[in-house]
């Protein structure tokens, strides 16, 4: 889960039914008798679910699968009827909605009317965009659509330095955008949204971070956050995208000038317990790091949600986890959500 300020607890708050409640106290519990008797045990269904509108995007990251056009795996659009079936199946106990794994989400037609469906089962949901589609009448749906936090990608203060990493990106429109949903919250008297700005430090933009914080409070948006960035090659760091700033980086330098992650890698994580992500095409995957979805769990097409949350593909990754997660791959260069905070 995301940190809150005061408003944003709230509107989470609301959604909270004793049956949400009851749940998460089955989760919780299953993920800590896990670590005391070192056996995986799961009680309850998730907490929080993310899944893919598409992985498509119009931008070229460099450390993207999605902006390198890069997966093995294939590409699409996640349809409607598919996500409400699923939603009706796992809603009451399902708390945090998560609209994001790959790609942008306002590429998909269906999206906003997704969102929709899924607040009107009081689900708290939350979006990710690189904000080059929110127009007047798009920042407008997105407010009507009763979206709870949306996070805005800006990874620097000028065009110069934003497109570094950011290729092939407007900030002008990323900019725009912003206003145009702070105007829409004001005009229709929605405190929601929530609006985040994410900054993702990398080297050429850590000098940006005192900007960012007064661009954001010039427009209007809510909260501020640094987030760390994943680097495959992080060993030599090839692109020079690792920041000198210590606290911005997923990686600690060794005096031969290489890197190594800063996390333990302990034999446990909580995400396996209480989230999981599912791919436009119904591909159930352990986490956000599953980005090429080689790790199937199961799939939609063929089971039902609650029967794939204790299969025994589940049950195997788990007890993998707890015994040797330095030997998942895909848990190798994960920071567990580690973020920044102004």
């Amino acid at each position: 889960m995301h940190r809150f300020n005061f408003q944003d607890t709230f509107n989470l708050a609301r959604k909270l039914t004793a049956a949400r409640l009851w749940n998460g106290v089955k989760v919780l519990s299953s993920f800590y008798v896990s670590r005391l008797t070192g056996k995986p045990v799961q009680w309850g269904y998730p907490v929080s679910v993310s899944f893919e509108p598409t992985t498509s995007c119009n931008l070229r990251c460099p450390e993207c699968p999605s902006g390198l056009r890069a997966f093995t795996r294939p590409t699409g659009m996640l349809k409607k009827d598919f996500f409400s079936q699923t939603i009706d199946e796992i809603h009451k106990e399902l708390l945090y909605l998560i609209f994001y794994f790959q790609g942008e989400p306002y590429l998909n037609p269906d999206f906003l009317e997704m969102v929709k469906y899924a607040s009107s089962k009081k689900i708290y949901t939350a979006t990710s965009t690189n904000a080059h589609y929110l127009n007047d009448d798009i920042a407008k749906k997105t407010i009507e659509s009763g979206l709870d936090r949306l996070i805005i990608s800006v990874d620097g203060t000028t065009q110069e330095v934003y497109q570094q990493y950011r290729v092939g990106g407007n900030l002008q429109k990323v900019f725009e955008g912003a206003r145009n949903i702070v105007k829409w919250k004001k005009t229709l008297h929605s405190k929601k949204p929530f609006v985040i700005f994410q900054f993702l430090v990398v080297k050429p933009n850590e000098h940006q971070v005192d900007e960012i914080k007064k661009l954001a409070k010039e427009i209007g948006v809510d909260q501020v956050r640094f987030k760390t960035a994943q680097v495959y090659d992080y060993e030599k760091d090839p692109n020079q995208l690792i920041p000198e700033t210590g606290k911005f980086s997923r990686y600690k330098k060794l005096d031969d000038g290489s890197y190594v992650p800063k996390n333990k890698m302990a034999n446990h994580c909580w995400k396996l317990w209480h989230a999981n992500v599912i791919t436009w095409n119904g591909l159930v995957v352990p986490c956000c790091f599953d980005k090429d979805a080689t790790h199937q769990l199961g799939s939609l097409q063929n089971q039902s949600f609650k029967q794939i949350w204790n299969n025994e593909q589940y049950r195997t990754f788990r007890k993998k986890l707890m015994t040797g997660r330095k030997q998942i791959d895909i848990c190798a260069n994960c920071s567990e959500g580690v973020s920044v905070w102004k």
